[in-house]
């Protein structure tokens, strides 16, 4: 996860330096996209006893609005996205459920940027994301435990103009979700890297 954070300092360093951008002009309007990256899962049981992790694929859709304001841009945007991120606690954890899975994600939140040079600006953005999870059993002793907890996701990432209306993007985000998370297993948070492919019109 060092490499994940240093991503996300990076990002955060290119949009404190808006002397670069006094000459540029932020792109604008409607977007919707496509994205795959890596998610990697971090569990802590109740009470910080146990803690493991997991990492899977993750793709989605996203789509949102942004307003120009020179050469800087605010806006706000929407994604559906999916994993099969599993982890399971090890063997005498003492929990009655064996791991957790999660599934389906959404999110709904804001972002703002600043434009680097023609065609390339960095942003930081922050929202609500719901996840779906799963505890299993690998014996299944037990029927699966489905819940859907809400937390709060922040990252950032760079955009880039490509030929027509198209875009690219790399972005980082981490989410962390409410203690409710599949019930006895307590804080749940992703780390997530993803590459986006967007039509702006």
């Amino acid at each position: 996860m060092k490499k994940i954070f240093a991503l996300a300092v990076l990002g955060a360093g290119l949009a404190a330096t808006p002397a670069m951008a006094q000459d540029n002009e932020a792109i604008g309007g409607l977007y919707v996209g496509a994205l795959a990256g890596f998610e990697g899962v971090d569990v802590e049981s109740a009470g910080s006893s146990v803690t493991l992790d997991g990492d899977a694929a993750v793709y989605g859709l996203t789509a949102g609005y942004d307003l120009s304001l020179g050469s800087a841009f605010v806006g706000v945007e929407g994604e559906i996205s999916t994993s099969d991120s599993s982890a399971e606690f090890p063997s005498g954890a003492g929990a009655a459920y064996d791991g957790l899975k999660t599934s389906g994600q959404y999110y709904v939140g804001a972002r703002a940027g600043l434009a680097l040079t023609p065609g390339i600006a960095a942003y930081g953005k922050a929202g609500y994301t719901s996840l779906d999870t799963s505890a299993f059993t690998s014996a299944g002793s037990l029927s699966e435990l489905k819940e859907n907890s809400g937390g709060f996701r922040f990252g950032g990432g760079l955009q880039v103009a490509l030929p027509g209306p198209l875009e690219a993007r790399l972005e980082y985000r981490r989410s962390k979700y409410d203690d409710s998370a599949s019930g006895e297993f307590g804080e749940v948070t992703t780390d997530q890297i993803v590459a986006g492919l967007g039509l702006r019109f």
